[in-house]
């Protein structure tokens, strides 16, 4: 009979986990996952290299370390440091909250997290004024509480970590693609089928460092489903599939860099107002005052047309699933009711 793993915690955050039968042979990091749940495999992976991770006087930072049975591995874990960013009174659109998370609804302009260019005014800024520096787990020197994230310009559903249970919880079903995550999207034109899969490879642009693409080799398998929602246009545009726009629902299989933008964009249907992937339009004039109005908005829309607005996910603590929804923010609103006009033109 294998022996089973033992863990005991102290006061002191001193962690430690007994290798059994069954865990001969595993690398040091699937040891320690297994047998320390409640720290996610980037938490872990951060301890090694800090040199927190020992067997004995000796100290293991090779994750590639084959475990032995019997033998007894210590995780010291040090006390939380202060999160790099200060925090910052930016008022907030709390959805949920309990110990364990946060779910925001994030207005458009709001950076997820500091980074060059944006050391400060984020939603990390925020959170830390909110719950406190000591009451978000770690993501990251810079990101505390941060499981994921949205473009800045993108409006929507976020849920941040309180603790390290919530971090590896979250962190393991967006890894799983169990995650429910949905977005309305405003896009140029109409795709020519009604529904389907979008599934390319995804890196960064060997031309524009800052861009995303479909590759034909390397990056990351992506795959989004996208539904046609509504058509805009006149009645003889939408029938004829010369539609002027389109609002999409998208359902991310995968979570890749700008992936929706991308992939409409593959597809020949840029979001509006995307200054990444887009183009710049010049509005046509008008048939009507609902027609050059429409175009009008559309044309000067500043931001890209995507807002998440469905989030569902497994409760780290509760074991039950929770879902949310978040209406369209106020732009996205005026954006869709002036295409509307189209077909009433």
């Amino acid at each position: 009979m294998s022996d089973t793993s033992a863990i005991n915690s102290s006061p002191s955050d001193r962690r430690t986990a007994l290798a059994g039968d069954d865990h001969a042979g595993w690398r040091l990091d699937r040891f320690l996952a297994a047998t320390l749940p409640d720290f996610s495999r980037s938490r872990l992976q951060q301890l090694l290299d800090a040199g927190a991770v020992s067997l004995g006087a000796k100290t293991i930072k090779d994750a590639n370390h084959r475990v032995k049975p019997g033998q007894e591995y210590a995780l010291n874990v040090p006390p939380t440091a202060p999160a790099l960013p200060q925090g910052q009174d930016i008022p907030l659109d709390v959805v949920y909250e309990d110990n364990d998370l946060i779910v925001i609804n994030k207005p458009a302009g709001l950076v997820v997290h500091p980074a060059a260019g944006n050391l400060d005014g984020t939603l990390v800024n925020a959170l830390i004024a909110h719950c406190g520096a000591d009451k978000l787990a770690i993501g990251g020197e810079a990101r505390p509480g941060i499981v994921h994230r949205l473009d800045k310009d993108t409006s929507g559903l976020l849920v941040a970590a309180k603790t390290e249970r919530a971090m590896a919880s979250l962190a393991k079903q967006f890894a799983n693609h169990t995650i429910e995550r949905a977005y309305n999207a405003v896009v140029w034109g109409s795709p020519r089928d009604a529904s389907g899969l979008i599934e390319s490879q995804i890196g960064r642009s060997p031309f524009d460092r800052k861009r995303m693409t479909v590759l034909r080799a390397g990056g990351k398998r992506a795959a989004t489903r996208y539904k046609v929602i509504e058509k805009f246009g006149s009645p003889g545009q939408v029938e004829s599939g010369r539609a002027f726009a389109s609002l999409i629902e998208c359902r991310l299989e995968t979570g890749r860099t700008h992936q929706i933008r991308v992939h409409l964009t593959h597809l020949g249907h840029p979001l509006i107002g995307d200054p990444q992937y887009g183009r710049s339009r010049t509005p046509p004039r008008g048939k009507s005052d609902a027609e050059t109005h429409a175009f009008t908005v559309a044309a000067n829309f500043s931001r890209q047309a995507l807002h998440a607005f469905v989030l569902g996910f497994q409760h780290p603590s509760l074991h039950k699933t929770l879902r949310f929804e978040a209406p369209w923010p106020a732009d996205f609103a005026e954006l869709v009711t002036a295409l509307r006009g189209l077909n009433k033109s």
